[in-house]
C-alpha cells in the first residue's frame, strides 16, 4: 500500500500546454496535477475560482527565486483585477489578499509587524513550550486510548486521529500562546477551515470572515480586561503604548493569520506524516532502528507531502521572469509548495518517493515548505517541535498503529490551499 502518486504523462491527449490550468476548488489530486504541470514548465498560467486569471510557480528553483524576488510584493494594492473592481464580493480567496497583517505587508510595514511577533517564536521561547506540548500530547493520547477502548467512533474500535489528536495538539498550543480560551478552540478551527476552503459559496465565505473577526475581537477585548503572559496581551500593549506601531485592524488581522497558520498547517503536517509512515512501514522501521530520526521524518514529510499545496498570493510589481517564464505585473501568483517538494530537477528521478534518509543526500536546496526570503515562516521552529513530539509519542505509545481505510479513500479537505484530509481513521493495534 502506498500514497505515492506517479507522475502523470507530460502531454495527455487534449492537454494543451498553452491552456491555463483550471485550479480545482476541491483540491483534486495535487501530486498528479503538479507532475503534469511541472512537465510543461516551472511556472503555469492558472484560472482561479470566479474565472480570475493567475499564475502558479511550481519548480523548486523558480519558486525559491520568486519568493525572494525584489520586484514581487505581498500587498494587494498590486493585484490588478482587485484594484480595478473585477473580483466579486465573497470571493473565496479574498481573505488571503485583504487581511491586514505581516503576510500581506511589504518593506517597512512588514518589518514593523513582524518585529511585534518575532519574540514569541525565538528558539528560547519555543523550548519553554516543550514541556507543555509533551504533556498535551500525552493527555490527548490518553483520550485516544479511552475512545478506542469504548468502541471508537462507530463501535468498531476505529478512532479519528485527526479529530482527537492531530487537530487539538497544534490548536491548543497556538491558542495558549495567544491567550485564547479553550471554549473558543472548536469554533475558531471551524471558521479557519472555511477561510482556507476554496470550495465555498460567497455568502458562506462572507459569514465565516465576519464571525472569525467577531470572535477574535472578543478575544482581544478579554485580554484588554485581563492581560496575561500571552502574545495577544503583548500586541495590545504595543498598540496602546504606540498606536503607530499597530492599528486595530492589524491587531485582528495578525491574530487571524496566526490562528490559521499556527494550527491548520501543523495539523496537515502531523496527519500527512502519520499517513506516510503507516503506508511506508519500511521507513518507520528505519526510525525505530535508529537509521533516521523523527526530525528526519518531519523534514521529509514537509518535502514529500507539504502541508500547503498552493499559498496565495504574491504580485509582480512589474513583469517578472522566473523559470524561463514571464509573469505579467499585477498577476495573483500562487506559491506551489507541494509541487516544488517533488520537483525532479531538485530531488532527482525518485522525487515522488518517501525516503526519511533523503536528508543525508545532496539536493539542489532545502525544501521550501516554510517559504523563503523575508516572509519565511516565523512559526517553523514551533511546528517542527510539535510534529516531532506528536510522532514520537504516538508511535511509541501505539507501535502497531494502522490506517483503518486505504489512503486513497480518505476524503480531502476541499481546498487547493491546504493539503490535508478531513478524517484520519486508525486502529491502535493491527486487525
Amino acid at each position: 500500500m502506498t500514497t505515492d502518486q506517479p507522475p502523470a504523462p507530460p502531454a495527455a491527449p487534449g492537454d494543451d500546454p498553452s491552456t491555463p490550468h483550471r485550479m480545482d476548488p476541491d483540491g483534486g489530486s495535487p501530486h498528479a496535477d503538479n507532475a503534469r504541470l511541472l512537465a510543461r514548465c516551472p511556472v503555469a498560467s492558472v484560472v482561479l475560482p470566479g474565472e480570475v486569471p493567475g499564475a502558479a510557480v511550481l519548480g523548486h528553483d523558480a519558486l525559491r527565486d520568486f519568493l525572494a524576488h525584489p520586484d514581487v510584493a505581498k500587498d494587494a494594492a498590486h493585484f490588478t483585477d482587485l484594484r480595478e473592481g473585477r473580483i466579486p464580493r465573497g470571493w473565496p480567496l479574498a481573505t488571503f489578499a485583504l487581511v491586514r497583517g505581516m503576510t500581506t505587508a511589504d518593506g517597512a510595514d512588514h518589518r514593523r509587524l513582524r518585529s511585534l511577533v518575532t519574540r514569541a517564536f525565538t528558539g528560547r521561547r519555543v523550548e519553554r513550550l516543550r514541556p507543555g506540548v509533551e504533556q498535551l500530547a500525552d493527555t490527548l493520547l490518553d483520550g485516544v486510548q479511552r475512545a478506542a477502548d469504548e468502541g471508537g467512533e462507530e463501535g468498531d474500535g476505529v478512532v479519528d486521529l485527526r479529530r482527537r489528536f492531530a487537530l487539538p495538539l497544534p490548536m491548543g498550543v497556538i491558542c495558549e500562546l495567544l491567550g485564547v480560551d479553550a471554549a473558543d478552540h472548536d469554533r475558531l478551527h471551524h471558521l479557519s477551515n472555511q477561510v482556507v476552503a476554496t470550495r465555498i459559496a460567497p455568502e458562506d465565505a462572507l459569514a465565516a470572515n465576519r464571525e472569525i473577526v467577531q470572535v477574535l475581537s472578543r478575544v482581544a477585548a478579554a485580554r484588554r480586561t485581563r492581560p496575561g503572559d500571552d502574545l495577544t496581551s503583548a500586541l495590545i500593549t504595543a498598540r496602546e503604548e504606540d498606536g503607530d506601531r499597530l492599528s486595530e485592524e492589524e491587531l485582528i488581522g495578525t491574530l487571524l493569520l496566526m490562528i490559521i497558520a499556527g494550527h491548520e498547517t501543523t495539523l496537515n503536517l502531523i496527519t500527512n506524516a502519520i499517513r506516510a509512515l503507516c503506508t511506508h512501514p519500511d521507513q518507520l522501521a528505519l526510525v525505530r532502528e535508529g537509521a533516521a530520526s523523527w526530525a528526519d521524518v518531519v523534514e521529509e514529510v514537509l518535502r514529500y507531502d507539504s502541508p500547503v499545496s498552493y499559498f496565495p498570493f504574491r504580485y509582480p510589481v512589474r513583469d517578472v521572469t522566473v523559470g524561463g517564464a514571464t509573469i505579467p505585473a499585477g498577476t495573483p501568483v500562487l506559491a506551489g509548495y507541494s509541487a516544488a517538494g517533488r520537483d525532479p530537477a531538485a530531488y532527482g528521478p525518485d522525487a515522488d518517493r518517501f525516503d526519511v534518509t533523503r536528508g543525508a543526500a545532496p539536493v539542489a536546496g532545502r525544501h521550501l515548505s516554510f517559504g523563503h526570503g523575508p516572509h519565511y515562516c516565523l512559526g517553523a521552529p514551533l511546528a517542527r517541535m510539535e510534529a516531532v513530539i506528536a510522532l514520537q509519542r504516538l508511535f511509541t505509545r501505539f507501535p502497531d498503529l494502522e490506517l483503518a481505510v486505504p489512503p486513497d479513500a480518505l476524503p480531502r479537505h476541499p481546498s487547493f490551499v491546504g493539503n490535508g484530509v478531513q478524517t484520519l481513521p486508525v486502529r491502535l493495534a493491527r486487525a
